[in-house]
């Protein structure tokens, strides 16, 4: 049953990727892959927080932990795209880009997890 509910999650995660990477390249254009960084970011944010605030909690049934942390966030982030966009920015020899986004995608997915274990301790208790 866990696996209907991440599927479902999934397909609600990929839906807001693509339509958020869609909206991005349509406000900033595609010579930077900032789409992609924002979805990773407010991904990492959002896993900190939930994972902080319900992972350990009752509140939530542990089949809606896992479709949300798993289903929507696992499909709504994207390891792959990132991969496969840094290395078209080094190919096209854009290596300042490349360490750039390399540099924001890996700190700045710490930074805003950490900041959203912070908010999930902030929002309420984790128990």
């Amino acid at each position: 049953m866990v696996y209907l509910f991440v599927g479902m999650g999934g397909i609600i995660g990929s839906l807001l990727r693509y339509a958020l990477s869609l909206l991005a390249e349509d406000i900033w254009g595609d010579r930077f892959p900032i789409g992609t960084l924002l979805i990773n970011l407010t991904g990492a944010f959002l896993l900190g927080w939930f994972t902080t605030r319900f992972g350990d909690s009752k509140r939530l049934h542990p089949y809606l932990i896992t479709a949300f942390s798993t289903g929507v966030i696992g499909s709504y982030t994207t390891f792959s795209t990132f991969c496969l966009e840094t290395v078209r920015l080094l190919e096209a020899e854009d290596y300042f880009k490349g360490m750039i986004y390399i540099l924001l995608s890996l700190f700045g997915g710490l930074l805003f997890v950490k900041l959203g274990q912070n908010f999930g301790k902030e929002t309420g208790s984790t128990k």
